[in-house]
């Protein structure tokens, strides 16, 4: 299983995944936290991201993904980290620990935490 950060999943639905997270990907059960989906929503209402959530491709997509939703457990975790970012990031990160599955960011703040699996 992989747990996918926002920018990594927006470059599953754009196709633009690197080499190696292309490879990571095909090969596994995909999940993500709730709160991407959030942050998807806001990035397309700020003009950040043009992307369509009722297109049959986003939908088709989403049957594909498990959608973890943000427990007490998670949330004070969130609360734990070994690092400070905003808060969607930490709920993310948060996610993989709780869950014991390895996040797949882009993310150098994350990336610098001792606390969360990472998929390599």
């Amino acid at each position: 299983m992989l747990n996918l950060d926002t920018h990594v999943l927006i470059a599953v639905l754009l196709g633009e995944l690197t080499e190696k997270e292309y490879d990571l990907v095909v090969k596994a059960k995909l999940t993500v936290s709730d709160i991407v989906l959030w942050e998807l929503a806001k990035l397309i209402e700020l003009g950040r991201l043009s992307l369509d959530l009722d297109s049959a491709e986003f939908r088709h997509c989403l049957r594909h993904l498990t959608v973890i939703p943000i427990s007490l457990e998670i949330a004070r975790k969130s609360t734990e980290l070994d690092f400070r970012s905003d808060p969607a990031d930490e709920i993310i990160a948060a996610t993989s620990v709780v869950e014991g599955i390895p996040l797949l960011t882009r993310d150098r703040r994350i990336l610098k935490s001792r606390m969360i699996p990472f998929a390599l």
